[in-house]
């Protein structure tokens, strides 16, 4: 079942993410995000493709995308929520992980997929946001975690 795109919420295709957070490729993992309430919830997209780096070693016969990976790429995803909840757009803000609890593998990534990181807030104090994250491959939950980030600006 494909994910329902509700177009009355507010969206970010990647040029805007780009502005939103400073992951360039390779290590960029949110290619669009739908859905996103403000404060409270959203949803990234990543398209898993053949052709990046890490499916050279991890595994080449059978590639799956590592979940660390699929981690990250729901903190990027919750980033951007942060950075849309804040009206902070091209402030160069950092989003840094503190703590990642409760991290599920249950089903592969593998290329093909469109891996749906459904994000949700659990609590903000100040620059210290917590997070519930769910990574799904259409019906299928293949990845969960909770974590904690914080808000930082670069020095320099």
């Amino acid at each position: 079942m494909a994910l329902a795109i509700d177009e009355t919420l507010a969206q970010a295709d990647i040029l805007d993410i780009k502005r939103m957070i400073p992951h360039r490729y390779p290590m960029l993992l949110v290619d669009r995000m739908v859905n996103i309430v403000p404060g409270k919830s959203g949803v990234g997209l990543k398209n898993v493709t053949a052709n990046e780096p890490h499916f050279d070693g991890h595994f080449p016969a059978r590639p799956v995308m590592p979940g660390v990976l699929v981690v990250e790429a729901m903190a990027q995803a919750a980033a951007v929520i942060v950075i849309k909840t804040l009206d902070l757009i091209d402030h160069d803000l950092l989003v840094y992980f503190m703590s990642i609890e409760e991290a599920r593998f249950r089903q592969p990534v593998v290329p093909g997929d469109v891996l749906e990181l459904h994000v949700e807030i659990l609590r903000r104090r100040g620059k210290v946001w917590k997070f519930r994250a769910d990574g799904k491959v259409g019906d299928t939950l293949c990845a969960e975690a909770i974590f904690t980030a914080m808000i930082v600006e670069p020095k320099g």
